[in-house]
């Protein structure tokens, strides 16, 4: 059976939690901080074959025993660079991180950029808040090749779920002759996961 391994990444704040969950689950969570790192894990089928889904979500925070991003983007078949459209400093380290895959990961191994890099303008429902506009994201993602996606978790699911799905398909055309390369620290069970979640709301987003 294969795997996919998908990290989401972005800085605290820009919803990347409630992005996953609203895909596993179809439910909003609201935003809330993760104390560890979590990897979500999923079973599911794509054009007849069955795949292991493990989704990444680093903690924004500062976290003991964190792993670094080079860690994490040497262990992803594919990334999701979230940032928050209402707050411009997490577009700059949107773009930062997009630039970090680009060097270290995709550099080196010759991959299609646009495939498996796609870049996020979360909290769309903030229009009336918005510090970054739809052309800045447009046009960053154009610089790097990548997918621009702009949506909202709390609001739009379908476009959560078709953003998601499109990557893992990405992914797996992409990972079929790819060995198998270490997976981060703190592994959770779904289950359990999801429990711990709903444990820790905050504002909604």
């Amino acid at each position: 059976m294969n795997e996919i391994k998908i990290a989401v990444l972005g800085s605290e704040g820009v919803g990347k939690s409630a992005l996953i969950v609203r895909f596993l689950t179809k439910r909003f969570i609201g935003e809330y901080a993760s104390s560890s790192e979590c990897i979500y894990r999923k079973r599911l089928s794509l054009d007849g074959r069955q795949l292991n889904l493990e989704l990444y979500d680093p903690c924004s925070q500062t976290c003991e025993g964190k792993s670094t991003l080079n860690d994490q983007i040497n262990w992803a078949d594919g990334f999701i660079v979230v940032y928050d459209i209402s707050d411009h400093s997490s577009f700059l380290t949107a773009k930062a991180i997009v630039h970090l895959i680009r060097e270290l990961h995709l550099g080196a191994a010759k991959r299609d950029v646009e495939s498996v890099v796609f870049l996020v303008g979360n909290k769309q429902d903030l229009c009336h808040m918005r510090e970054v506009r739809r052309e800045e994201g447009q046009h960053l993602a154009a610089e790097f090749r990548c997918q621009f996606y702009e949506l909202s978790a709390a609001e739009h699911y379908q476009e959560v779920a078709l953003m998601f799905s499109k990557m893992v398909q990405n992914a797996s055309l992409g990972n079929k002759a790819k060995e198998r390369r270490r997976r981060p620290s703190g592994s959770k069970s779904m289950a359990k996961l999801i429990n711990n979640v709903f444990g820790k709301r905050r504002k909604s987003v």
